[in-house]
């Protein structure tokens, strides 16, 4: 690869790890608990193993212990499959850290459960920052991010043109036909074993973050965005159920396939020419096929705008901090446009505030990822502010693997309905306690 890219994995929060899962990961990391000694503070990172972000985290606490010695940060990184039930077990045993890092959809869960303080950077900042990279929850700002990236179709240009396809842009995407008959055509070339793959190898997150910006480009959703009260008539909605039937038809007609390669290999190995991914795939792509033969394309209006998820990791201040001000110090220090830059670079990813954008090697006007950036800007669609979010996913995440297995469209999103209304009311509508 030119770059070193984390896969988006590490990008995205996991939902449903097993307790087992934190409670060995907090055994494993036991000498890492705890609070600094006094004036210290205390940061967790999902980072673990990740060294190419986990090293720019690093040398901004350096930069800032350096600068600030009576409020020295000390860096604890867990395996990101075990960081969310870390957390969990921390809170319940009162020991959350002074500064943990969150991914965007799950803020609102944590700021409902008190684990987050509400975040108080200046307002220069944080009214400089995209909004997919700050996190809200009843009109209060919890957290914020150094990045985002976006979804992406990445195709094959020989592919595009042998199917006299019209080459899609930000400005004017595929409607449902054009990308259709795309897969169609796809399908019939002779080097190719299916038309595209559509990245269901991938788990957890994955599922709602790909799948339901196509939902929501139908016209349906994942719940009322109104006020997050049911997702009756949203998630089961005629417009759903033409999603799913339609979603379900790409593997049922053999344009997709059920098990594809891992991590896009099919694509990279010349086995499908087009892959539903994201921009931290685009440099690995141009270096395997070539830069002029890789096609970055925008999503397919399917009928009520084109739409990508947004948002992932962010940096928030623990409730029980005793450092609030401090912790909130550091957030702003990693804020800068320097270190967003560094991110940049690092993982393939774009920053968070704009005027950083043209600093960074991969986007830009003219440079590789540029539309990548333009694609999220145009697209990017937050997935529902609300603390049910973690259920929600979840049960999305089962509904989807049920449509793609065969089941009943229309059963199978009304059950996803009742679980998720059933989940509201069992918490009072996730109130705010």
């Amino acid at each position: 690869m030119l770059t070193p890219l984390t896969p988006l994995t590490s990008r995205r929060v996991f939902l449903g790890i097993g307790a087992t899962t934190a409670a060995a990961a907090v055994a494993a990391c036991s000498s890492q608990q705890g609070r600094s000694g006094s004036g210290g503070l205390t940061l967790w990172t999902h980072n673990g193993g990740n060294t190419e972000e986990l090293a720019v985290v690093t040398k901004a606490v350096e930069a800032f212990n350096a600068a600030n010695p009576e409020t020295p940060v000390t860096v604890k990184d867990f395996p990101q499959a075990s960081y969310n039930d870390a957390i969990a077990s921390a809170a319940a045993a009162g020991d959350l850290p002074d500064i943990l890092e969150l991914d965007g959809p799950i803020m609102p869960n944590w700021a409902w459960a008190g684990y987050l303080a509400p975040l108080s950077i200046s307002s220069q900042l944080e009214g400089s920052i995209i909004d997919t990279a700050k996190g809200y929850w009843n009109g209060t700002l919890y957290s914020v991010g150094p990045y985002d990236t976006s979804l992406c179709l990445l195709a094959r240009r020989s592919a595009i043109e042998a199917i006299g396809a019209r080459i899609p842009t930000v400005e004017a995407p595929w409607t449902r036909s054009e990308f259709d008959e795309a897969l169609k055509k796809l399908s019939e070339l002779p080097d190719y074993s299916y038309a595209i793959d559509m990245g269901v190898w991938d788990t957890a997150e994955w599922w709602p973050y790909a799948y339901a910006p196509m939902l929501q480009s139908f016209g349906g959703d994942l719940i009322n965005r109104e006020d997050f009260s049911t997702a009756e008539g949203f998630l089961n909605s005629t417009e759903a159920v033409e999603w799913g039937t339609w979603f379900r038809s790409l593997f049922a007609d053999g344009l997709a396939s059920q098990t594809p390669a891992t991590d896009g290999q099919d694509f990279l190995q010349g086995k499908v020419p087009m892959v539903y991914t994201g921009g931290w795939k685009v440099l690995q792509a141009q270096e395997a096929l070539g830069a002029e033969e890789v096609l970055i394309l925008p999503p397919v209006d399917f009928g009520k705008g084109a739409r990508v998820g947004g948002g992932s990791w962010q940096w928030g201040v623990s409730a029980t901090s005793p450092h609030a001000e401090a912790a909130t110090r550091f957030i702003e220090f990693l804020m800068q446009e320097d270190y967003l830059v560094e991110y940049s670079n690092a993982i393939g990813t774009f920053p968070s505030v704009p005027a950083a954008t043209s600093r960074t090697e991969n986007y830009g006007q003219g440079k590789p990822l540029e539309p990548v950036y333009e694609i999220g800007k145009a697209f990017a669609l937050l997935r529902p502010a609300t603390p049910g979010y973690k259920v929600i996913s979840s049960i999305f995440d089962k509904a989807a693997h049920d449509i793609v297995s065969g089941a009943d469209v229309k059963k199978t999103l009304d059950q996803a309905v009742k679980d998720i209304d059933a989940d509201i009311a069992s918490n009072n509508g996730y109130a705010a306690k």
